[in-house]
């Protein structure tokens, strides 16, 4: 990684989005909506959210000004939020011409838990989203993709840190349907010069993180302890994960759309940290207030990989990427913004 320049030369957040129109597809999802205040904080002329509420939700942009009666869209001058499928090429051609954004983040996606319920429609709509993006991309409706993978697609890790040019070894049809997109990306990059790049996050946590059906394990934990329920684990729980906050992938996500070095490339976003299952509950429930709040282990989940941690040495390079959050005080944050909100009943 040597060629790669030093961080000194990358942009911040204001030089990249300030006074400019940008478009996230997602935007009503949990990283999204960090994403969508993180622009508009950086001074984005204006940002539309598009959104088909599959696991987002219009509560998640109350802060980005997009507050409306539900089916409508709603906001101000400088946030709209469209209820829309990004896969349909029809609809993004048309939203994407009255917008006239500049920079396109790519974060809509069905996720890994659907994927082992349905496995095609996973498959058929995240590759539809990413192939809608690079047709408008190839046509010149606006200038650059930045597209959001998963680290779902490496597998279990068979080096630790795992750089991005570990091998390929999705275990699910969410994970492999990551990597095709990802593939598909960069091939328009090649065949047709579209100006694209790609940020590979390991595990995202933090505040609006989804706690209905397909839920992640922080907010499953907060609301069992809530509900009075054991914690289940799935296996042994030594597995381990890369935990990042949402707001400091959303800033990575904006600096690597500012990076020409970046540009063609996928790079890992991580804490550079791993995590186990057991570890991780354990400080979930210290920072509930509960630590012998009963905890049982349950079978495997299909497809679960046993190892993630991220080398985010790349990142590092491009855009001088160091995670701000330590994750003993991330959870903390997390903890206290679930405890203010009713839990929401599963669909």
């Amino acid at each position: 990684m040597s060629g790669d320049p030093v961080h000194s030369e990358s942009p911040a957040p204001a030089d990249v989005v300030g006074g400019r129109r940008v478009l996230v597809t997602g935007g009503a999802g949990f990283i999204g909506s960090h994403l969508c205040d993180a622009l508009l904080a950086a001074g984005a002329d204006r940002v539309v959210a598009v959104d088909d509420l599959f696991l987002g939700r219009r509560e998640n942009l109350a802060e980005a000004g997009a507050a409306g009666a539900a089916g409508e869209a709603g906001g101000s001058d400088r946030f709209r939020f469209i209820e829309q499928d990004a896969s349909d090429l029809e609809r993004m051609t048309a939203i994407v011409a009255e917008e006239r954004p500049e920079i396109v983040f790519n974060l809509a996606v069905v996720p890994l838990p659907t994927s082992l319920e349905r496995p095609k429609f996973t498959m058929d709509r995240n590759v539809a989203i990413a192939g809608t993006l690079c047709e408008l991309a190839r046509d010149g409706a606006f200038r650059t993709l930045l597209a959001f993978s998963s680290s779902e697609a490496y597998g279990s890790a068979l080096t630790v840190p795992m750089s991005e040019s570990h091998p390929l070894d999705p275990r699910t049809p969410y994970a492999a349907s990551k990597a095709a997109t990802d593939h598909l990306i960069l091939s328009c990059v090649h065949c047709f010069g579209i100006d694209a790049r790609i940020l590979r996050p390991f595990n995202n946590f933090g505040p609006r993180q989804n706690d209905r059906a397909y839920a992640g394990i922080i907010p499953v934990v907060v609301r069992r302890v809530e509900a009075g329920e054991p914690i289940l684990i799935h296996g042994d729980g030594e597995q381990t994960r890369d935990f990042i906050f949402a707001g400091d992938t959303a800033d990575a996500a904006i600096r690597l759309a500012g990076c020409d070095a970046a540009r063609g490339r996928l790079v890992n976003v991580g804490r550079g940290a791993e995590t186990s299952v057991n570890d991780l509950v354990a400080m979930l429930l210290a920072a509930l207030g509960c630590p012998d709040h009963p905890v049982e282990h349950v079978d495997e989940r299909p497809g679960d990989v046993r190892r993630h941690c991220a080398d985010i040495d790349l990142a590092r390079r491009l855009i001088g990427f160091a995670p701000r959050t330590e994750l003993s005080a991330g959870l903390e944050e997390t903890v206290a913004w679930y405890r203010e909100r009713p839990a929401v009943a599963s669909r």
